[in-house]
């Protein structure tokens, strides 16, 4: 169940003791907005597989993802399941072109969320025309990924397509301070296969031909690399 924490003097300055905050859209508000910002804001808490949000619900807030990683996914008209990305923290979710979100997220793993309802937040950036700057810069990146999502459902081939993950999540996870040797995948590998457009026997054999190949081994919770340099050629392939 969805658990709700609402606004009140006892929760102020939750905020401020953020510890994604400089990577969030509210990394560049100073203290004056950042209390405003957290005064509209309501701290979401989701377990496990709980849904943030739904495809073709209306879209009445948007999101900035505190902690935990969410699943980004459409369903196809054929029943299929289409992820198009997992959400860490720091990222901005929920803002759609029409009054309904074109897609859904659920939790992964237990998942945080600052939510604002559309018409709040629509109004604090009214009041702040600076912050644009911020959440352009989001919506720049959100195309960046896309971008890259469609090359890796291009004319590559499963092994180009699963070392182009494993490059690319290592180096987000790297971005949010997560500089492991282990490359940590709480995702299942049907989501990854969900998420490249392989089987989940694809993504399976794969990666242990990357092990047996002695690319990587495969440990609890992800995958170590034993020879990035060689992934790393793979994805730029």
């Amino acid at each position: 169940m969805i658990r709700t924490i609402s606004p009140n003097r006892a929760s102020f300055g939750r905020c401020s003791a953020c510890t994604v905050r400089s990577l969030s859209i509210c990394g560049v508000l100073d203290q004056a907005d950042l209390a405003e910002f957290e005064r509209i804001a309501r701290h979401i808490h989701l377990a496990p597989n709980e849904a943030l949000f739904t495809a073709g619900q209306v879209a009445q807030s948007v999101h900035s993802l505190t902690a935990g990683i969410a699943r980004l996914y459409k369903l196809l008209p054929d029943g299929r399941r289409q992820v198009i990305g997992f959400a860490l923290p720091g990222d901005f979710l929920g803002t759609a072109p029409s009054d309904r979100y074109s897609f859904s997220a659920d939790a992964i793993d237990s998942v945080t969320v600052c939510r604002l309802s559309r018409e709040a937040f629509t109004h604090f950036i009214e009041e702040r025309p600076h912050f644009l700057i911020r959440i352009n810069e989001f919506a720049a990146r959100e195309l960046m990924l896309a971008q890259e999502q469609m090359l890796l459902l291009g004319r590559r081939t499963a092994e180009e397509k699963v070392a182009s993950f494993l490059i690319g999540w290592r180096e987000r996870l790297a971005q949010i301070g997560d500089e492991r040797q282990t490359i940590a995948l709480p995702m299942s590998r049907q989501d990854i296969a969900d998420y490249l457009g392989l089987t989940i026997e694809t993504v399976s054999r794969t990666l242990t031909r990357f092990e047996r190949e002695k690319m990587l081994i495969i440990v609890a919770g992800g995958v170590r690399l034993l020879d990035a340099s060689r992934a790393a050629a793979m994805a730029a392939a």
